[in-house]
């Protein structure tokens, strides 16, 4: 192991490793606000931070003149010996694990609450049949949380949704995606005993509305949608929630409308519960993408990785229409 590299992760101890993760978060999304998100601490703390972490270095990091934020030279410098800084301590903290006898080999999938409850389990069934008996630990959480558990090196792989629109991680080199299946975020109704939608997005008395919290990513996507054509005035907000699960609940209900991955309402579209009210205008495209911190190394997160890779062809997703040509109300 480099000698400057174990003296710099060594200097670690003399600042906190959060104030690390914190700078390498903001490194990669560009944004104070979207990076104490993802730190899951207020802006103000997180700006605290990194201005602690700039005066222990002696130098500035971030060029806050630039929108969206960017690295000063200084910063590119140190955002090199951070990520090498906090490699060296996390092979470290593995080769001494290595010392304590192990079972079974885990792989840890961060995964966002919607693909936990409505993709992992048939995706990690196909994967059971291709590469045999495979050992995971699902964590479910809301995609700040996923996002930050990969930068920090919380978990082997994540499972979440990219969007055109709206990218996930911008930093595709250090955080590489493969695609495992496509689908739509789609605004759906409750249907009144003739089956036919209990709202409408072309109606002049404004609809209810249950929405995701805005700072969560599909709450953003469809701030997105709902901004690009201009429906805000349509819509009269009853509750919010960052899961899919509970607006889907909300929507049966007869509650509102609700915006939510097509995949996870597929049953309740097929059996009449649920109409899609609108056409593709109102929808946004969303990819189903398991992503990795091309720096680290895990057996069996490399084994699903390539298994992944090399099904371009013969794909990995269980259904390649989640909603199973459901018609349209709109």
């Amino acid at each position: 192991m480099c000698l400057c590299l174990i003296h710099a992760s060594l200097q670690v101890l003399a600042v906190e490793m959060n104030w690390l993760e914190d700078f390498l978060t903001l490194a990669v999304t560009r944004n104070f606000s979207r990076a104490a998100t993802l730190r899951n601490v207020t802006q103000p703390a997180f700006s605290r931070r990194i201005r602690n972490l700039e005066y222990w270095v002696g130098a500035t990091l971030i060029d806050r003149s630039l929108f969206p934020v960017g690295l000063t030279p200084a910063g590119e410098s140190f955002q090199r010996t951070a990520q090498d800084a906090l490699s060296v301590l996390r092979v470290g903290r593995d080769e001494a694990l290595g010392f304590v006898p192990k079972i079974e080999e885990v792989v840890s999938i961060s995964a966002s609450h919607t693909l936990a409850v409505s993709f992992f389990v048939d995706w990690h069934e196909q994967l059971q049949n291709r590469l045999g008996n495979l050992k995971a630990r699902i964590v479910p959480d809301h995609v700040a949380g996923c996002v930050d558990a990969l930068i920090s090196g919380n978990c082997d792989l994540m499972l979440a949704y990219n969007s055109p629109l709206l990218p996930t991680l911008t930093d595709i080199v250090r955080y590489p995606s493969i695609v495992l299946g496509s689908e739509r975020l789609v605004p759906v109704s409750a249907v009144d005993d003739a089956g036919q939608a209990l709202y409408s997005l072309d109606s002049d008395t404004p609809q209810p509305y249950l929405c995701y919290s805005s700072d969560s990513y599909l709450g953003r996507l469809t701030a997105l949608i709902i901004g690009r054509q201009n429906l805000a005035a349509r819509l009269n907000f009853r509750y919010e929630c960052s899961m899919s699960d509970v607006l889907k609940r909300g929507a049966l209900a007869g509650s509102g409308i609700a915006w939510v991955p097509e995949r996870a309402v597929r049953d309740e579209l097929a059996a009449g519960r649920l109409v899609i009210i609108s056409d593709d205008s109102h929808t946004a495209p969303l990819d189903i993408c398991l992503f990795r911190h091309a720096e680290h190394d895990q057996r069996v997160a490399e084994r699903i990785w390539q298994a992944c890779l090399t099904a371009e062809d013969e794909t990995l997703e269980p259904d390649q229409s989640p909603a199973g040509g459901v018609p349209r109300q709109g």
